[in-house]
């Protein structure tokens, strides 16, 4: 019998681990499928809410929160670049230039949910931002995005123009940060097991593993 596990991502699509975190992570679900299915809900996190509408250059928004060099920052892009190759996504490093705010985009993912769509999604906003080097922020792009995973446009249009979705985002966001959620991803299994960042495929498969063998199935939330 196949045992599933609720897994919560939390993460921000501007963020290049967390898009590394989910392409590792289907290929670990691949290599568990027929012992192992899961549950998957992606949960809002910002990593810059305090963005303004025009975001920062990102050189600059790096050095200024990490202390990051140029050297360092071109370390680490190349190194992203590698191992999103290894888990089969596209990072075009070099033309992404800022980084944006992500509220309305996580405000569609939580009506993505309701409509059985919210993986897809979330992959086609990672590859807008990350492979295509377009701004999440905008909702022209995040249109399109809607139109490329069959979700409708007008419907997506209308919740753009309101607040809908901006309370439920809000509580999601403030309920795993008073969990401890302060960096992503992070993959919660089953509502008690974290794991933390982009791990390759084998740390995921080997930790559900682990998991499933000791763990009950949680029941539904509400």
């Amino acid at each position: 019998m196949t045992k599933q596990l609720r897994i919560d991502f939390v993460s921000d699509v501007s963020c290049p681990w967390c898009a590394i975190g989910l392409s590792s992570l289907e290929l670990a679900l691949a290599r568990v499928k027929g012992e192992l299915s899961a549950d998957l809900h992606f949960q809002p996190f910002e990593l810059n809410p305090n963005m303004g509408p025009d975001g920062q250059d990102i050189v600059e928004h790096i050095t200024e929160k990490y202390g990051a060099t140029a050297e360092q920052q071109a370390n680490s892009r190349e190194m992203i670049r590698q191992r999103g190759l290894d888990v089969g996504f596209t990072f075009d490093m070099e033309r992404r230039g800022r980084i944006y705010n992500t509220f309305d985009a996580h405000r569609l993912l939580s009506w993505a949910e309701e409509e059985g769509r919210q993986r897809d999604l979330k992959m086609a906003l990672f590859e807008a931002y990350f492979s295509h080097c377009e701004d999440p922020s905008n909702h022209d792009v995040l249109l399109n995005a809607v139109e490329r995973v069959g979700l409708d446009r007008d419907t997506a249009v209308r919740i753009l123009a309101s607040d809908e979705y901006a309370e439920e985002v809000r509580e999601r966001e403030q309920f795993f940060q008073r969990a401890g959620v302060h960096s992503v991803p992070a993959i919660i299994i089953n509502q008690r097991h974290l794991i933390s960042g982009g791990q390759p495929p084998e740390v995921f498969e080997q930790a559900l593993r682990d998991i499933a063998a000791r763990s009950e199935t949680p029941q539904p939330q509400a």
